[in-house]
């Protein structure tokens, strides 16, 4: 096998062969409000994964651009509050176009024009058309360093308030997402993302 010492790497190269190892990942398709210029901020996430279910929990890493605080990170903070909404085929596009880097009173929202819908638990608005939506509030906060004390991701753990399913996706008697109606969206490295194709069962062991 083909070795490489971490501390060779270039963080490109960390973020390369993490980003292609770890697949596929779900991708958090995050609003966030920002409160200073009263604009809804949208942007995508794939450092993202369920953590707890006794109380619901998910984790969202935020990686810092050089040393910056991304727009996201900064809203979550200053009010403690997001959505998450997961992606399929119907917004994936949506999704791309709000990676876009804008400054921080500019509204990916307003400008790619995105409908979005009230919230029940928090001031910031969902995407309507996203197939699963969940509001949350932050749970806990840990800034993550480098090996010089510098901050390099904003690291979230997220409580769930509501959860918000398309009727098509869910199955209402037996309370199941429908993994082929949903058909999410996986962020794979680089330029590509994948669906989730030849679904499969294995019963566990006792």
């Amino acid at each position: 096998m083909l070795h490489y010492s971490t501390s060779q790497l270039s963080s490109k190269q960390a973020y390369k062969f993490l980003s292609g190892s770890i697949i596929p990942r779900p991708i958090a398709w995050v609003t966030t409000l920002n409160q200073e210029h009263g604009t809804i901020n949208a942007a995508p996430f794939s450092f993202f994964n369920a953590v707890a279910s006794d109380i619901p929990l998910v984790t969202l890493a935020v990686l810092r651009r050089a040393g910056s605080i991304k727009d996201t990170a900064r809203n979550i903070l200053a009010t403690n509050e997001l959505v998450i909404h997961l992606v399929d085929d119907q917004v994936v596009e949506s999704m791309n176009k709000t990676a876009a880097s804008l400054e921080p009173e500019q509204s990916e929202i307003t400008i790619n024009e995105i409908k979005t819908t009230t919230s029940k638990s928090v001031a910031v608005p969902g995407i309507t058309a996203a197939p699963i939506r969940m509001e949350a509030r932050l749970h806990q906060y840990v800034p993550i360093k480098n090996h010089e004390e510098q901050i390099i991701t904003d690291l979230f753990v997220l409580e769930i308030t509501d959860f918000h399913f398309a009727e098509a996706v869910f199955d209402k008697e037996n309370e199941y997402i429908l993994p082929e109606e949903f058909k999410p969206i996986a962020r794979l490295a680089g330029n590509t993302y994948s669906h989730i194709d030849g679904l499969f069962d294995l019963t566990r062991p006792d």
